[in-house]
């Protein structure tokens, strides 16, 4: 049998594909210059092809570069994951959890749930990222998240998922404003660019938009904000209203504000919360019971 490529060499490809520069590359790897381009050059030999195309100023990943790249990451994830299994001695719920979470779940859900983790299965190291929903699948692509907690309905990229419970959207406002209406709000009741709303990278602007019907954007002030504390802090301060999710609200957002929530329009204004994993994984067991714990701490559980 032929030499098999190192999982260094192929490591120092994957740095320089995210990096796009050598120095930025074998700084992350903790590697010279000259040893991370002499472990792609001898890849480049093992494998028979070219992966770069190289002049004393630039270099460019050639088609056949792009695809060991991808392989490569495959690999490379699936190893660590072997890892993983061994240090666990193939036990569920132990060693090393990669989680990412969105920014209008984890302030609402990461506290309890590592309280519970950490007594129902206290060999399992948690790593949690907070990220947008974008960055979060990005990573998990990579290799460097093993399983997002995000909203859904997303496109998740060719991934896996399920999902673990509904999260009710509710409509907040100063309680001057809410004696003067009668739920379910008609949203034409309220005034023009009165209804805030988090910045377009937050899916939870686009799923509280589509789940409560407001079809009529004069509605919506152009100001958008970066948090949900940032919303609350609007409609306390009798500027207009917004949507928050119940599990916010469980966890006491509105605590210490004269704000009041309100059923808004909308049959099922809700959001679902999901799990979403490689498909290649072998830790689905372990994501399974993580999905379970996860599920108990949501508004509505759905998962049997």
């Amino acid at each position: 049998m032929s030499k098999l490529p190192s999982l260094k060499n192929l490591s120092y490809l994957l740095a320089l594909h995210q990096h796009q520069n050598f120095n930025r590359a074998a700084t992350a790897c903790n590697v010279s210059q000259s040893t991370l381009s002499s472990g792609i050059q001898n890849l480049e030999e093992q494998l028979g092809c070219q992966l770069i195309e190289r002049d004393h100023k630039s270099f460019l990943f050639t088609g056949m570069g792009e695809e060991v790249v991808e392989q490569a990451r495959r690999i490379l994830t699936s190893t660590e994951e072997l890892l993983y299994f061994a240090q666990s001695q193939g036990k569920t719920m132990e060693g090393p959890l990669r989680i990412g979470c969105i920014p209008t779940i984890a302030p609402f859900l990461l506290g309890d749930l590592s309280k519970k983790l950490q007594r129902d299965y206290p060999n399992l190291q948690l790593n949690i990222r907070e990220d947008t929903t974008a960055n979060l699948l990005h990573l998990l692509r990579n290799g460097e998240l093993d399983v997002l907690v995000l909203a859904l309905p997303i496109d998740i990229q060719g991934n896996q998922s399920y999902v673990l419970g509904r999260d009710p959207f509710k409509l907040v406002m100063h309680k001057t404003l809410a004696e003067k209406l009668e739920e379910p709000v008609q949203y034409n009741k309220l005034p023009d660019n009165s209804i805030f709303l988090l910045e377009k990278e937050h899916c939870l602007t686009g799923h509280a938009v589509a789940a409560c019907e407001l079809a009529d954007s004069s509605k919506i002030n152009p100001f958008t904000a970066t948090s949900l504390h940032s919303l609350v802090q609007m409609a306390d301060a009798g500027l207009g209203a917004t949507f928050l999710p119940q599990m916010a609200i469980d966890r006491g957002i509105l605590n210490g504000t004269d704000l009041v929530a309100l059923k808004p329009t909308g049959q099922e204004a809700s959001r679902d919360i999901g799990l979403v994993y490689r498909p290649t994984t072998n830790r689905r067991q372990t994501f399974r019971r993580f999905a379970e714990c996860v599920a108990q701490l949501l508004p509505e559980p759905l998962l049997e």
